[in-house]
């Protein structure tokens, strides 16, 4: 589906949405309410724009990934305790071959 005013994929939204949803609880850990409403403007204010700049520099500030989790997963696999299913990796090649010939 395509947005009629940006004229992009919704799929892309969604992608930028859980992106920008994962900057705020990194944020802001604790839980506040994130969805609580911004203060209203005062009328006759003299800024009438909304800076977002914050957002973007946030957001390029955050790791594409859990670094924590990389780490463990690192000395889980030094250690020599890190389990490798076999048959799961298997299988998971044959959906991809299947995705594949689609």
């Amino acid at each position: 589906m395509t947005d009629p005013i940006s004229h992009r994929n919704a799929t892309a939204h969604a992608a930028t949405r859980a992106t920008l949803e994962k900057a705020e609880r990194k944020i802001n850990p604790k839980g506040a309410d994130k969805h609580e409403a911004p203060a209203a403007p005062v009328a006759g204010s003299a800024d009438k724009g909304v800076n977002l700049s914050n957002v973007l520099d946030r957001v390029k500030a955050q790791p594409d990934f859990d670094r924590v989790k990389v780490d463990a997963i690192k000395a889980a696999i030094k250690d020599g305790h890190y389990p490798v299913h076999a048959r799961r990796i298997a299988e998971s090649f044959v959906s991809i071959e299947n995705m594949l010939h689609d």
